[in-house]
């Protein structure tokens, strides 16, 4: 939705829904459209607000205020004032209350604002504790000649302390005015005085820091009355109102306000020596919508209300979110839980939904949104099967490449790939049958010569199983980290942010019970696995033939090779003559002449071809009887209702148990929740206002329609607003119908 699409409603009932969102207190969480009044202390701020409220505002030179002042304008039959505090952030109990209570015990129809402000400064606080307040003093002015606007007026920036206020008080109040106009829905309404030099004048570097594009800042010269007539100043300040030395898209504006003979003049007195002084001299060359008071009554008006509409859609959207992340922290903070009975519902809530989610983890099912979207692998960390499977590959893949103390090859060219990435230092195997005949003489028994002793394969066996141990460790650790992980972020899934630590800290201490039983077990394979070979699997037989067959294939086929050349390998079918009884010789040859070797080679058969049964087997029941059902299988079971039941009430406490900031934290999350759904109601509501009522363009507001709709005339700069630019509302030159007639 665009600001083209929202459906505009009435200009004052637009204003006052923000209004009422600010005063609930909707702008600590969610920046609101507003308009505020910066500048220096003698800027003439206080000048500005009387000229378009009419009221008196306090006006003391090096008089500090230490909190925003909101001042909300609204045309009405009757005149009224209300004057009362909106607590900041920071503001809980009773003191926040005894704040939302407050109402000044002076007038200011009768005393001024002054004195009202003096007291709103002692209800915070301010002459005990000399500081900056982020509550905000809330004045709303109605009456016939009201405009509908509302302006946040800042406390003034200086350089220098003196006895009201401090040096330090300089960056307290260059901080605070840094902060609003950092909020990108404010408009900057930057208060520059003609009286001093342009550039020296604190606010407009602000401004342009914080508004670099000069967007959303609209400027406005004071006291150009102070400059020499026909001097180069007051050529300057004449261009600067033009927008041509510093370029503006809202413009800039000029008021002339009371000097201080002139401090004792009404409003009408003082409205009437402004429009006289721009319309003569050098001032009749800027443009009579950007000067005088009647005009930046309504220039602001309408920029407010085209912000606030432009605004408005990702003013709900940020509401929204605000509201869903309130949830989302009020959901991981959990229900209270003060009494023991509260304790043990949420801790065995908390248990029922560990289990079901370890258990989707462990199944591999990942139907729950904990574990995210399947083609993504953003959920990978919690699905505990998908790592666990993949995990064992490796560790299988680990085995089969690095398993043997010694990688034994036929010839120094075979072992292909495998061989190029395995560790395991390579022998060649006449060199390792030589080595175990060698062996075999310094362990002779009873056997015949060319037989071998049964335990040397066991010997040969446990010798090349030796890395087994230290894979099989290097697995443990690696599924123990991915069983950490996967329960460490179901907990803080699932558990309430105070109670994290310990519910982790129970779990992971069940988790190192777990790995030491897992230990043992891995211990026992590995003790079984490397005892005297026994298998009954017939796989024995058939590798220790198929390696024989193989061996045997290589060696006739060498002596061919030999006798015949290699020509007829090339070529399949090429064909020769062989005598019978010189093919018998040949494969003679073939046959192992030497009994020591042939007892040695017979062994080594038996040794390799147990080595491919036992790894195999040793591979499963390490992933099955060890991984499977010492660790992975009982994750679910860690944290089971049924254990919960069985827990002391001490334990119970410390797992469960709500700590004093949660508390606060839950105080404040529901509180911000109720603001945020209430503005967002009233947000939705402004949106639904689908019927407006235009004037006929050529039909102007009359007197007697400001006395009968006072809305009428906001109606009218509705319609004749421009999209090029907030500030050149072509409706002033209906000017007259605009003023606030006083009659």
């Amino acid at each position: 939705m665009t600001a083209a699409d929202i459906p505009m409603g009435d200009h004052r009932n637009l204003l006052d829904i923000i209004d009422r969102l600010r005063a609930q207190g909707i702008s600590r969480y969610v920046d609101l459209p507003e308009i505020i009044v910066c500048g220096d202390q003698s800027a003439g701020k206080s000048s500005v607000l009387e000229a378009i409220s009419g009221m008196r505002f306090p006006a003391k030179d090096g008089l500090c205020t230490r909190f925003a002042t909101e001042l909300v304008l609204r045309r009405g039959y009757e005149t009224s004032t209300k004057v009362f505090i909106t607590p900041g952030e920071g503001r809980y109990d009773k003191e926040k209350e005894d704040l939302e209570r407050w109402q000044p015990r002076t007038s200011i129809d009768q005393d001024g604002l002054e004195a009202v402000t003096e007291e709103a400064m002692e209800a915070l606080g301010v002459p005990v504790a000399r500081k900056f307040y982020d509550d905000i003093l809330r004045i709303e002015l109605t009456g016939p000649k009201q405009p509908h606007l509302t302006m946040v007026d800042l406390p003034g920036l200086f350089r220098a302390g003196n006895k009201e206020q401090s040096d330090a008080d300089v960056d307290t109040v260059r901080i605070m005015v840094e902060k609003y106009m950092a909020r990108p829905r404010s408009i900057i309404l930057a208060v520059v005085s003609a009286k001093n030099e342009y550039v020296l004048q604190e606010v407009t570097s602000m401004a342009k820091h914080a508004d670099p594009g000069g967007l959303r800042t609209m400027g406005l010269i004071t006291k150009p009355d102070t400059l020499d007539v026909g001097s180069d100043s007051e050529g300057y300040w004449v261009r600067l109102a033009q927008n041509t030395e510093v370029e503006l898209r809202l413009g800039w504006h000029v008021l002339r306000n009371r000097n201080f003979e002139q401090r004792g003049s009404t409003s009408a007195q003082r409205d009437a020596i402004e429009e006289g002084f721009f319309s003569g001299g050098i001032w009749t060359g800027v443009k009579p919508l950007h000067c005088g008071v009647a005009a930046l009554r309504i220039r602001l008006s309408a920029v407010l209300k085209d912000q606030i509409l432009s605004q408005l859609p990702s003013l709900v959207n940020d509401v929204e979110n605000g509201i869903r992340e309130c949830t989302e922290k009020l959901d991981r903070l959990g229900p209270i839980r003060r009494t023991r009975e509260q304790q043990l519902i949420y801790l065995l809530h908390l248990s029922e939904e560990y289990t079901s989610l370890t258990k989707q983890a462990i199944d591999g099912t990942y139907t729950d949104r904990f574990f995210g979207i399947r083609k993504k692998h953003d959920g990978y960390p919690m699905r505990l099967r998908a790592k666990v499977q993949n995990l064992l590959l490796d560790f299988r893949q680990e085995m089969l490449l690095n398993g043997q103390s010694q990688r034994i090859t036929d010839s120094e060219n075979e072992g292909g790939d495998e061989d190029e990435i395995s560790e395991s230092p390579r022998i060649s195997r006449s060199q390792y049958v030589e080595e175990v005949a060698r062996r075999l003489k310094f362990s002779r028994g009873r056997e015949l010569p060319g037989l071998f002793n049964p335990l040397t394969v066991g010997d040969l066996f446990v010798e090349q199983c030796e890395p087994w141990r230290k894979i099989a460790k290097a697995l443990v650790e690696d599924i123990l980290e991915a069983a950490h992980q996967t329960t460490q972020l179901v907990i803080r899934h699932v558990a309430a942010s105070d109670v994290v630590i310990e519910v982790l800290k129970f779990v992971h201490e069940k988790i190192e019970e777990l790995k030491v039983e897992l230990d043992a077990k891995i211990n026992e394979l590995l003790t079984s696995a490397t005892q005297h070979p026994i298998t009954y699997n017939q796989k024995l037989t058939e590798n220790v033939q198929k390696a024989r067959q193989a061996r045997y294939k290589r060696t006739i086929k060498q002596l061919i090779r030999n006798m015949f050349g290699s020509q007829y390998f090339d070529d399949v079918d090429r064909k020769t003559n062989l005598n019978p009884v010189q093919l018998v010789d040949l494969l003679a040859q073939g046959l192992e002449p030497d009994m020591e070797l042939f007892g040695s080679s017979t062994a080594v058969d038996y040794m390799e071809a147990y080595y491919k049964v036992a790894i195999n087997r040793f591979i499963d029941d390490v992933s099955v009887l060890a991984i499977e059902d010492y660790l992975v299988g009982k994750v679910p079971e860690l944290l089971k209702p049924s254990r919960v039941l069985k827990m002391s009430p001490e334990d119970i406490s410390r797992l469960a148990g709500e700590t004093t900031e949660s508390s606060v934290e839950r105080k404040h999350l529901v509180e911000k929740h109720k603001i945020l759904d209430a503005g967002l109601r009233g947000l939705k509501g402004l949106q639904n206002q689908k019927h407006f009522a235009y004037p006929v363009e050529g039909n102007p507001v009359s007197s007697e329609d400001v006395e009968s709709n006072p809305d009428k005339t906001t109606l009218v700069s509705e319609k004749a607003s421009t999209t090029s630019s907030l500030g050149e509302m072509t409706v002033l030159k209906q000017s007259t119908y605009f003023a606030f007639r006083e009659n």
